[in-house]
């Protein structure tokens, strides 16, 4: 989209892909992040899905290792992918680089220490962008499903790309809002990056105990 000559970004300030289209079309949403997600492997690409699923982990201590850009693209876009209420988004993503943030998160989620991670992504719902005619309550409620699908899928997107993460959901909504400086609500917190170690599955419930059968 160009204006007075001067090119529109269609990316944010301070966070720019590695990769992009030679040409975009300002007229397709998916445009950028489609070809970010069906740009070539970056290191570590595991395409089987279910052993992404089998293998993923929640991880506490990282290497003091920053993630390629090309990666975090890939987790970024993933999240893009995930199913929402009507097709309208009701969420969005505050990537943090800022060290002194990450530390004032570190305090906002109960001063967990992992939180301050290579990569720190804060998922909050955005229920004003679902246009659906619904009672508030219910469009929160399909803003916070929104939220909760694409932290998921970016989850599983950094698995299969050689790194690991932790899902924090305990933290102090309001610090987290004030430290973003958003009034959006987060959802969760999304802390990425590369293992210290690999973990071992650990033992799952009984399936009697996870599925009933409705007759």
């Amino acid at each position: 989209m160009v204006s007075d000559g001067v090119e529109e970004k269609i990316y944010p300030l301070g966070y720019e892909p590695e990769i992009s289209p030679d040409e975009t079309d300002p007229n397709v949403r998916n445009n950028l992040l489609d070809f970010i997600l069906k740009s070539g492997p970056t290191e570590v690409v595991d395409t089987d899905l279910f052993a992404v699923m089998a293998k993923r982990r929640s991880t506490r201590k990282f290497l003091d290792k920053p993630v390629e850009t090309t990666k975090i693209d890939k987790i970024i876009a993933a999240a893009d992918t995930a199913p929402t209420a009507g097709n309208f988004q009701g969420f969005e993503i505050f990537y943090v680089k800022s060290p002194e943030k990450k530390k004032k998160l570190v305090e906002a989620c109960n001063k967990q220490p992992y939180v301050d991670a290579p990569v720190v992504l804060v998922f909050c719902k955005n229920p004003s962008r679902v246009k659906l005619d619904f009672s508030e309550y219910i469009l929160k409620k399909f803003a916070i499903q929104d939220a909760t699908l694409a932290a998921g899928y970016s989850q599983l997107a950094a698995q299969a790309l050689g790194l690991s993460s932790i899902w924090i959901g305990m933290f102090d909504e309001q610090k987290v809002m004030d430290i973003l400086e958003t009034d959006l609500v987060p959802s969760s917190v999304l802390c990425i990056g590369y293992p210290k170690q690999t973990k071992f599955p650990k033992p799952r419930r009984n399936l009697k105990d996870l599925v009933h059968v409705t007759w």
